[in-house]
């Protein structure tokens, strides 16, 4: 179970563009959302750096287009990041602030504070961002707060996830959990709108927001809440249809007046905004102006754009939404008409065009609006660290049921990967599974586990190995019990044991050794997708050589059984056997990878025409 903290608890949904705090007010018994000094219940993630001071949130959005340079946002779609990773390059074309190459090719922002330059991760950004957050907090609550429940994309890799972590450690919080931002959203629809689910509803969590992107599919039963399956992308959100926008009146701009903005900061920072103002309101108008006094070179900008036009500029954006959402659905195996809710998330799930095809593809179903998307994530957070903190008496009795993304497995002879937990298994989970040795007398057995979705063990990600040693001698076959056991906090144990000595050996695969990341979780599905019918091939090939060297091993045994081969066999016989076993060897230890499947097939037939025969006769 999840380890439980005395002391009051926050719930903070840190965001790539806004982020919230709610505590659980357990005099009022209900969740309450926290505005900050401007009176606004959202704080924008955004950081700046002057010659005096620093500011964070409103006040640092406020200037950001006088000190672009130096005012920094979507820190989050650093975090957990390879500098060289290929999806920040081109927010690294359009961000005003500069950001370089650090240790370990770890990305470093630079400012200038107070006349010097400062160079700093976008851990320290977002834990700047979650400290003016405990102080929203601290000033409503007049007491102080370390403990806290910070919300991550539900595809947010482990490095991403331990950044995150570090962020809060950093900002001089407890970071009691923390839990994915589709279930956060869950929890508040559940309780808010379905706490009479006596029956099992299922609930499509479609979570939209200014950087990120998920989709989790839940049922909520009697306070449980379970999630079935999830998918989604890192980098996908409100930035890129911004980025969209300002890609498009950049490309307008230099083609009407023959100057090009790209270059130069505060022009790139005023247009943003001018566009996220012009996404905004394009929710609810049909066109909007598009004003910009003297964008560059004293030279104005004020053009107009259709919703029509802003919709064709992210159509494909909006169609990989709706691809995820199909994959989550595939991954649960239910069908779309057995969704009860389809409940809306984050503030670009209001575009109209995102509606339009997410309730085009539910059949013409009711989407859910009744709850904040601004602040559904946050309330399902303090609940979340309610639940965790002591001294809590009227807080819902709920219990949270988390996925699996990736099938995991060992490799068995042969490279094939044998799963043992699935995809989209609920955690926790416990599954142990029985294996065979390979050969005759063997006195260890290598384990190899693998976290992935292709039939060859080898083309998944390896997390780790080791060694069961001491197994008893014994003839090929020999059994071996191995058990995998995930725990509530995603911590995989597996563990190997020979039953007639005891002998057992185990690793512990955590967070930080070598898991995958969510681009390597969506590139291996799309693999196994693209490689189904080669894996399929594969998988054929190696039975079939197994299956050759089994029998192989079959007519070994017969000629090496004394009572056999002195008193029932003729020399006539042994040596058509001998032969037989001598000619599928030297098939079996040359390079059976440029064997064709079917030359395997018939060495396979061959040898059986040659021995079936005799042992039929012997009896």
């Amino acid at each position: 179970m999840a380890r439980r903290y005395k002391g009051l608890a926050v719930g903070i949904d840190l965001g790539t563009t806004y982020s919230c705090v709610a505590v659980w007010q357990d005099q009022k018994s209900r969740v309450e959302i926290i505005h900050n000094d401007q009176g606004n219940r959202t704080t924008p993630s955004c950081v700046a750096f002057t010659d005096q001071q620093r500011l964070i949130g409103d006040a640092a959005k406020y200037q950001a287009a006088s000190n672009p340079t130096n005012t920094v946002f979507d820190a989050k779609r650093l975090i957990g990041r390879k500098y060289s990773d290929p999806i920040i390059k081109d927010d690294l074309m359009l961000w005003p602030f500069k950001v370089t190459a650090g240790v370990n090719d770890k990305p470093v922002i630079v400012v200038t504070y107070k006349g010097q330059e400062k160079c700093l991760s976008p851990e320290e950004i977002s834990s700047m961002v979650l400290t003016k957050m405990c102080e929203i907090a601290e000033a409503y609550l007049e007491s102080p707060v370390k403990n806290a429940v910070i919300t991550v994309p539900a595809y947010f890799n482990d490095s991403q996830r331990k950044s995150t972590k570090d962020a809060g450690a950093i900002a001089g919080l407890n970071v009691v959990q923390m839990i994915n931002e589709p279930t956060a959203a869950a929890i508040a629809y559940g309780l808010d709108k379905r706490d009479d689910c006596a029956e099992e509803r299922n609930i499509f969590i479609f979570d939209l927001g200014g950087g990120t992107f998920d989709v989790s599919l839940l049922t909520i039963k009697d306070k449980v809440f379970q999630v079935k399956a999830t998918a989604g992308n890192t980098h996908l959100g409100g930035e890129d249809f911004d980025n969209r926008m300002v890609k498009y009146f950049v490309e307008e701009f230099k083609r009407k007046n023959k100057v090009d903005v790209s270059g130069n900061p505060r022009a790139l920072r005023r247009l943003r905004s001018a566009c996220e103002r012009a996404k905004r309101a394009l929710s609810f108008a049909v066109d909007t102006i598009v004003e910009v006094d003297a964008l560059f070179q004293g030279i104005d900008l004020c053009s107009s754009i259709t919703r029509a036009r802003f919709e064709e500029l992210n159509m494909d954006l909006f169609k990989e939404c709706m691809e995820k959402v199909h994959r989550c659905l595939t991954d649960a195996k239910i069908d779309k008409r057995r969704i009860h809710d389809v409940v809306l998330v984050g503030g670009s799930s209001r575009i109209p065009k995102v509606q339009q095809l997410l309730q085009e593809f539910f059949n013409g179903k009711d989407l859910c609006n009744s709850i904040s998307p601004d602040e559904a994530v946050a309330y399902g957070a303090a609940v979340q660290a309610a639940l965790l903190s002591g001294g809590m008496n009227n807080v819902p009795d709920l219990v949270l049921r988390d996925v699996t993304p990736l099938s995991l497995g060992k490799a068995i002879k042969g490279d094939i990967m044998s799963v043992v937990i699935p995809r989209n298994s609920p955690i926790p989970i416990k599954k142990t599974k029985e294996f065979v040795t390979c050969y005759d007398n063997q006195d260890s057995v290598l384990e190899e586990v693998y976290e992935g979705e292709r039939m060859k063990a080898t083309d998944n990600n390896l997390l780790g190995q080791f060694t069961l040693s001491g197994i008893p001698p014994a003839p090929r076959g020999h059994p071996i019990t191995v058990c995998f056991d995930i725990d509530f906090n995603g911590i995989l144990c597996v563990s190997a044991k020979e039953k007639t000595t005891g002998n057992e050996n185990q690793i512990t695969i955590t967070d930080d050794k070598g898991r995958m990341s969510s681009e390597d979780i969506a590139r291996l599905v799309g693999e196994a997708e693209k490689y189904k019918a080669e894996d399929m091939k594969f998988v054929e090939k190696a039975n079939a050589i197994n299956a050759l060297d089994d029998y192989v091993y079959k007519m070994e045994k017969a000629l090496k059984d004394e009572d056999i081969s002195n008193n029932k066999l003729s020399q006539y016989d042994k040596n058509n056997i001998s032969s037989a076993i001598t000619k599928a060897r030297k098939l079996l230890d040359g390079d059976k990878e440029e064997e064709e499947i079917n030359v395997i097939q018939v060495m396979l037939n061959e040898v059986k025409l040659s021995f079936d025969p005799i042992m039929t006769k012997i009896g």
